[in-house]
């Protein structure tokens, strides 16, 4: 198992509490960021700011069992689909049976932008994220440590 983390919109608390855990437990974490962020990491793997860039390589390294921490959920469908796990920054577990309901809100969503709507962004993180974020985090690990 490793922790994948898409660090170009991941928020600094939630990507150091995966830092963190993953020395604790002793798994491995790899960030994966456009060349436009600086992140502090032991493996940092750096791509170009083409659009999905960071994504492509993001699936491409991930394999069976490990963690992907993004907010993209179309990234996420495609994490689950290789027997991964995914979760967001705020803590919450992608689950395959949500993942259709969820990549039709995202094009319904991005079709009404397309025709000039506006959405609302993410909400300010709190402290409650932090600790959903460091809650689920856990809980994954713990099912690859009981497995």
């Amino acid at each position: 198992m490793k922790i994948v983390i898409d660090a170009d919109a991941c928020p600094k608390n939630a990507l150091q509490y995966a830092l963190n855990a993953g020395k604790r437990e002793n798994v491995e974490v790899v960030t994966v960021a456009s060349f436009d962020h600086i992140i502090e990491s032991d493996r940092h793997i750096v791509v170009g700011d083409e659009s999905q860039e960071a994504d492509i390589k993001i699936a491409n390294i991930t394999a069976a069992g490990d963690v992907v921490v993004t907010q993209d959920w179309g990234l996420a469908a495609l994490i689950i689909s290789k027997g991964a796990f995914a979760m967001s920054p705020v803590g919450i577990e992608y689950l395959p049976e949500k993942m259709d309901f969820m990549l039709e809100e995202r094009e319904m969503k991005a079709k009404f932008r397309r025709g000039g709507g506006r959405t609302k962004g993410p909400a300010k993180r709190t402290a409650e994220d932090d600790a959903r974020f460091a809650a689920t985090l856990e809980k994954i690990i713990a099912r690859r440590n009981a497995s």
